[in-house]
């Protein structure tokens, strides 16, 4: 049977209707929304919706089709040209492909466009989400993100392989120096917010200091040797727990490891994968931006004048050792330029006459806190 457009209305099939294993010579007709199935004395067997078929595998050219769901019913076409209308008419029969061709592209399109959804979402998008997610990670959450960068940034300063002897204060001839360094930071935490507080001398000898998440604050020996009082030295830490308080760390950690970081924080799993190892790096390698500076910079002063200390003696520092353009400690490798930050901070106001955080014993133990026994 034959329509007006060459295109077949019907034909033979063999029909099983999952009762028996009988096999029964059928007439199957192709109507607007389904197939009829007809035994040799016209008696419709089964009518069959278009959308509830689909194709069952079979070898050779047979068309083997069955409903969908949990009946056993089976259609056999042998005709090309019927199965070749059964294919138009119904959706989950693909006799030449074309729905799987169609498939394989719209795949492809849709990863081609979430490929460049996630380079521009991590491009443009990331830093600014990183800018509104670090305020909201809670402490807990942001502690461990810092332990797990703090193990890559350790490995990578630790260029001796030191291990615990890395960390100077522990030997016998340093703990007065480990005291002294406590009773400065006991002073400045006492007066500022509450912020859980970490900070250790390391041997290094470069004059920096560097601040990680959660609140650990690294002070270079390097930098202890070219302070000449307390007050600069405290002025240094007062300045990276700013960066601390401000969560700089943390919007920088998020930048660095960019999705897989924030994808981490989500699982809680920051120790997998390389976004760790790649955030570490950026945060040693790279420096904070010019208004996290200057907040860090106000927020040192503020926090100098509440523990009674001298404002400006970190723009003392800065000068000696940065000079007017020279680069030193991390904190002067942006901008504003070292002359216009120790300008910024000479014109801070002095709350009162600075008491010093360290009288001469503790200044001169504290400069021995690397020394060893």
């Amino acid at each position: 049977m034959q329509n007006a457009t060459n295109q077949p209305t019907g034909g033979a099939g063999i029909f099983f209707d999952g009762q028996t294993s009988a096999r029964q010579t059928v007439t199957v007709g192709l109507g607007a929304s389904g197939l009829s199935i007809a035994g040799p004395d016209g008696a419709v067997l089964a009518a069959w919706p278009y959308d509830d078929i689909e194709e069952l595998a079979w070898p050779g050219h047979v068309l083997r089709l069955g409903r969908r769901g949990p009946g056993l019913e089976r259609l056999e076409i042998s005709d090309p040209a019927l199965a070749a209308a059964i294919d138009v008419h119904a959706h989950h029969v693909d006799r030449t492909g074309t729905v799987q061709r169609r498939q394989r592209q719209s795949v492809i399109g849709w990863s081609v466009a979430a490929t460049l959804a996630l380079v521009v979402g991590g491009y443009y998008g990331v830093p600014a989400l990183a800018e509104k997610a670090a305020p909201l990670v809670p402490a807990g959450l942001e502690r461990r993100m810092g332990d797990a960068v703090d193990m890559q940034v350790r490995s990578s300063l630790d260029t001796r392989n030191l291990g615990e002897g890395f960390e100077c204060g522990a030997a016998d001839g340093e703990k007065p120096g480990r005291a002294a360094l406590e009773k400065m930071v006991g002073r400045l935490a006492s007066a500022g917010p509450p912020t859980p507080l970490r900070v250790t001398v390391v041997r290094r000898d470069e004059p920096n200091a560097i601040a990680l998440p959660g609140g650990q604050i690294y002070v270079f020996h390097g930098l202890i040797a070219k302070a000449d009082n307390a007050d600069e030295i405290a002025g240094v830490i007062a300045h990276e727990i700013g960066h601390i308080a401000h969560r700089d760390g943390t919007k920088a950690v998020l930048q660095a490891g960019g999705l897989s970081f924030l994808f981490g924080m989500l699982l809680g799993d920051f120790v997998g994968g390389g976004a760790v190892v790649f955030t570490a790096r950026k945060v040693l390698q790279s420096s904070y931006t010019r208004e996290a500076e200057t907040a860090a910079d106000a927020y040192a002063a503020m926090l100098m004048n509440r523990a009674q200390g001298d404002v400006r003696a970190l723009g003392t520092l800065l000068a000696r050792i940065g000079g007017a353009h020279e680069p030193g400690i991390r904190i002067l490798l942006d901008h504003p330029e070292t002359r216009a930050r120790v300008a910024a901070l000479n014109r801070m106001p002095l709350a009162q006459t600075p008491v010093p955080f360290l009288n001469p014993g503790e200044f001169a133990a504290l400069k021995r806190i690397c020394a060893g026994r």
